[in-house]
């Protein structure tokens, strides 16, 4: 052990009566007897074996040595032979220690209350047990002048002694305690380690977030202002810094670095900053004098600061020098950083050394410097600060990824979380995970706050959700919801930091965490009304649906999983979905006042909604408006009849009389004379000359050759790329903008009249119906090798200029030159010109027919896809499927031998062919949304003789086929019928 500095009072434990010692001198007093840690007060000193033996020197005014030998050398403290110290610390006048099993002793002065005994004596000179401490593990203890601050091993704080400046952090206004109180505010950041100055405190989180609370007249707290903080205060200029330890002088303060660098901040006056001045700094800043080496440890006197520089072996000491504290052998005040004399650079071998403790961490008064040197490596010396818990979910906390944490980036090892949990779920850990989830429950979870003190605070949201006891539905009205709920409550701020992170999780973890929420959904749906009261089962669905809700708003910005994983299947079978949409309708206009429709509705909820219950709800809400327009023309008709003006009737169906060969100029003719209430009836189509009554099928297939003939090129409507086979309006077509308009309301009254149609345009139109802005990948879609061309160009980091002789001008009238630096906008502008400004006449009028049929809030519940998959189906074929869900009538049955000759026969078919029988029997070759398992096709058998056609009865996809004898036969006259599918007459 080297020692020097002042040593009036017997601190420097050297056995000798001299003043001061100016360079540093070897105390053999523990030669060979492994000393671990030193603690300097302000006139006295406390010294730790590795056997768990302390030993005292100097002052005893106020007892603080805990022995009365003397304190000119180092005397050990009797009344702690039973206990093995850990840890020791000195005040002002005070003394501290921790044994191994987080029992804390004090002794010393304590008028102030800084022993914690909950009395304040003047003087206590035999060491005596914090009795309100017992019911926690202490960790580690600081002192600072006449205030004390302690860190359990499960993460709590507590603090006691004298809070003039505020250095308890226990709020404005408190007043001085004399027994430890917890300080809740830094409740859920794990913290590493504590610090205490003179008036002031600090704490250091795992990530290196900064907390410093108390005394700030010199601007010792680095927040950039000189006024005291009665409350932990995060010290944002040290966030990026990656902080690993903090030490504390009177009134300065410095911060170490992961990479080794060295910043300090306050009180400067005595050249204790090492910034070659006696400024105050307000704000952490680097000591440049030390840049380019690692420093690996520090320490704060009073007004003096000492570095270690393991590279060299080398002790830096600056600041105040009066009593040699600096071990320089010079006189003045030092304010630069300059080596301790007379210690010999030490040998870097295989393992690393490292100064245990250079000065006193804690103290104010202190005017000496003691330095212990062994060969504990600095890794080792780093985990010990971090060892701050024996908590199962302190294991969590992986050192490497916790400098990570901030409010992009979560820092958790998911891997480790998941280990741990499933240690914990083994037999031998049961009694120890009941313990945790009953802790959840009854402290934990109901104190999470609304504003956490710290992002790392926040970490306990994605822990708890892996945790397996709330995957457990006998936890789900106990954790899993109460969970929820906390993060409902969260403040905007942090449920941003929470929905960053939920956009980084493993697509894997974030399934998880959805389908846990699916899964309460279900649950409460299926057994909530006989476990709960009605009250709280709207609560409890509310606050997981509003969950899936916020998990969804993520996914739909980084797609960690398809949008139909957030399906729940189960919900047409437990809830009424056409009596859900209407309440979800009545609220929606405003007609029935909440407390009369329930405060949950599914169909606010559309995500989890699948195509079936989606389709229903469009079916639902059609048919509401099918039922009003009828009405309205019935009851206009009641008056007619009153006032004997028959031609003034109305007609209660949207009837459209086409002829074939004209059939686009008598559809824009009819629906023009038409309003926007006569589109919401239900449409029939006749067509002249033909005696087929609508019962669907004409309608089907009057949709069907009316926009096969608006498609045609002839017209020039759209484009037609030949990569993708699909359509976009064009920009140079000559026909009136009324024939799109024209389009929008059979794309509209297609879905309104539940048919699909065959229309190829790309998912991008989908979009743009419902306000989502088009993206790269539309264009990939749509011009395969245009897309991928712009991609390359975007990811490009060279000079494409030069590279490539380009200007990235587009070929097209509306753009000239665009500078390279603004790819990204250029991108931009090149899709908002392709889907937007070229066409946006056309489209216009396209968007303004469609949603004058289909527009409203019921758009609001669909997918771009999905409601693509509502006009025009989808090619999901399973032609299984189909002949597993055929019925039959008359004498056909499945075991028939004409019927099983037909699936022969068709199943032989190519899928152009089987398409065309789709067509040829629905109308559309298509599949509807629901996919082949709605499609239910009926065979019946007629006494026809076998020269005759099978015939389609497309409004009931029904099939008359007369009994054919034979394979060869079946199969003729199946595709001449398939063939000649134009056309309707009466069968």
């Amino acid at each position: 052990m080297l020692c020097w500095g002042s040593s009036a009072s017997g601190q420097l434990g050297i056995g000798a009566s001299e003043a001061s010692v100016f360079e540093p001198r070897s105390c053999c007093m523990f030669d060979g007897r492994g000393l671990k840690e030193v603690a300097c007060g302000s006139h006295h000193s406390l010294f730790l074996l590795h056997d768990g033996s302390v030993y005292a020197s100097g002052s005893n005014s106020c007892g603080q040595l805990g022995h009365d030998k003397g304190g000119w050398r180092p005397e050990l403290v009797g009344a702690l032979d039973a206990q093995k110290i850990a840890g020791v610390s000195c005040g002002q006048a005070h003394s501290l220690v921790v044994n191994e099993q987080g029992q804390v002793f004090a002794w010393g002065a304590g008028e102030g209350g800084q022993l914690g005994l909950g009395a304040a004596e003047e003087a206590v000179r035999v060491p005596r047990l914090i009795k309100k401490l017992c019911e926690h593990r202490i960790s580690q203890v600081m002192c600072g002048k006449q205030h004390c601050i302690a860190l359990s091993k499960d993460g709590q704080l507590f603090v006691w002694g004298e809070n003039s400046s505020g250095q308890l952090g226990l709020g404005k206004g408190e007043p001085s305690t004399l027994s430890p109180q917890p300080l809740r505010s830094l409740c859920g950041i794990p913290l590493a380690q504590i610090s205490a100055g003179g008036d002031h405190s600090f704490a250091l989180s795992l990530s290196g977030a900064v907390f410093g609370w108390g005394k700030n007249s010199a601007g010792q707290l680095g927040l950039n202002d000189e006024q005291d903080r009665a409350v932990p205060c995060h010290i944002k200029f040290l966030r990026s810094q990656k902080v690993v330890y903090i030490s504390c002088g009177e009134e300065h303060t410095a911060a170490l670095t992961k990479e080794g660098g060295l910043f300090t901040f306050g009180n400067g006056s005595r050249g204790q900053l090492g910034h070659d001045s006696t400024r105050n700094e307000p704000l952490p800043r680097r000591v440049m004098e030390l840049m380019g080496t690692e420093v690996s440890q520090i320490a704060c006197g009073r007004h003096h600061t000492l570095a270690f520089v393991p590279s060299t072996g080398l002790v830096y000491a600056f600041g105040c020098n009066s009593q040699g504290q600096l071990g320089t052998g010079l006189r003045g005040n030092a304010k630069s950083p300059l080596p301790v004399r007379n210690i010999q650079p030490l040998c870097i071998g295989n393992t690393h050394t490292s100064i245990v403790c250079l000065c006193d961490f804690r103290i104010m008064n202190t005017t000496k410097s003691i330095a212990v040197i062994n060969s504990e490596s600095l890794d080792s010396w780093r985990m010990k600060l971090h060892d701050n818990s024996d908590s199962s979910l302190a294991e969590i906390y992986h050192l490497a990824s916790h400098f990570k944490t901030n409010p992009k980036v979560p820092g958790i090892n998911f891997n480790a979380v998941r280990l741990l949990f499933e240690m914990l779920m083994k037999p031998s850990f049961a009694r120890l995970l009941e313990q945790a989830t009953k802790s959840f429950e009854s402290l934990l979870i109901p104190q999470l706050p609304c504003s956490p003190p710290d992002v790392e605070a926040m970490r306990i949201y994605l822990i708890l959700s892996e945790c397996p006891a709330l995957q457990d539905s006998k936890n789900y009205i106990s954790l899993t919801i109460p969970l929820a709920m906390a993060i409902l409550r969260l403040d905007a701020n942090p449920s941003k930091v929470l929905d960053n992170w939920w956009s980084l999780m493993d697509c894997e973890v974030f399934s998880r965490l959805v389908e846990m929420y699916k899964s309460i959904v279900v649950f409460l749906l299926t057994g909530g009304k006989a476990l709960l009261m009605p009250v709280f089962l709207e609560s409890y669905t509310s606050a997981a649906l509003r969950l899936l809700e916020k998990l969804n708003k993520v996914n739909l910005k980084v797609h960690r999983v398809e949008y139909n994983h957030f399906y729940i299947p189960d919900i047409s079978r437990l809830v009424d979905i056409q009596e859900d949409y209407l309440k979800w309708f009545l609220r929606k206009a405003d007609i029935v006042p909440r407390p009369h429709c329930g405060s949950v509705t599914l169909c606010a909820y559309p995500f989890i909604l699948n195509a079936q219950a989606k389709t229903t709800v469009l079916q639902t809400d059609a048919e509401l408006q099918m039922q009003m327009a009828v009405s309205g023309a019935n009851l206009h008709n009641v008056f007619v009849l009153l006032t004997m003006e028959p031609l003034l009737a109305r007609n209660p169906f949207l009837v459209l009389h086409v002829r074939r060969n004209l059939l686009v100029s008598d559809a824009l003719r009819e629906l023009t004379v038409y309003n926007d209430v006569d589109l919401k009836k239900p449409l029939k189509v006749i067509f002249d000359g033909e005696e087929a009554v609508d019962a669907g099928g004409v309608t089907k297939e009057f949709f069907l050759l009316l926009l096969k003939e608006l498609m045609d090129p002839i017209y020039g409507m759209f484009t037609q790329y030949s990569e993708s086979n699909l359509l976009w309006f064009s920009d140079k077509c000559f026909v009136e903008h009324n024939w799109f308009h024209l389009i929008g309301i059979i794309c509209g009254l297609a879905i309104y009249n539940s048919t699909v149609v065959d229309l190829h345009f790309p998912l991008v139109l989908y979009k743009k119906l419902l306000n989502v802005s088009p993206t790269l990948d539309d264009l990939k879609e749509l011009s395969p090798t245009e897309g991928r061309s712009l991609q390359q160009l975007l990811e490009y980091e060279g000079d494409v200029e030069e590279t490539f002789c380009l200007n990235f001008a587009v070929k097209r009238e509306f753009v000239s030159f665009l500078c390279w630096s603004l790819r990204k906008e250029f991108v931009h502008a090149y899709l908002q010109y392709v889907f937007s400004d070229s066409v946006q006449e056309q489209y216009s009028a396209f968007s303004s027919g469609f949603l004058k049929v289909c527009g409203g809030e019921i758009l609001s519940l669909f997918q771009p896809s999905e409601l693509m998959a509502m006009v025009v189906g989808n090619n999901n074929y399973n032609w299984e499927e189909m002949e597993k869900n055929a019925s039959y009538k008359g004498e056909f049955s499945a075991s028939h031998p004409t019927v099983k000759m037909f699936w022969e026969v068709f199943h032989e078919f190519p899928l152009e062919k089987k398409k065309q029988f789709l067509l040829f029997l629905t109308g559309s070759d298509r599949i509807p949304i629901h996919g082949m398992a709605s499609l239910r096709i009926v065979i019946q058998s007629t006494a026809a003789e076998e020269h005759y056609l099978p015939v389609a009865h497309t409004c009931y996809n029904m099939l008359d086929m007369p009994c054919y004898q034979t394979k060869e036969t079946l199969r003729h006259r199946l595709t001449q019928a398939v063939e000649q599918y134009e056309g309707f007459s009466l069968v």
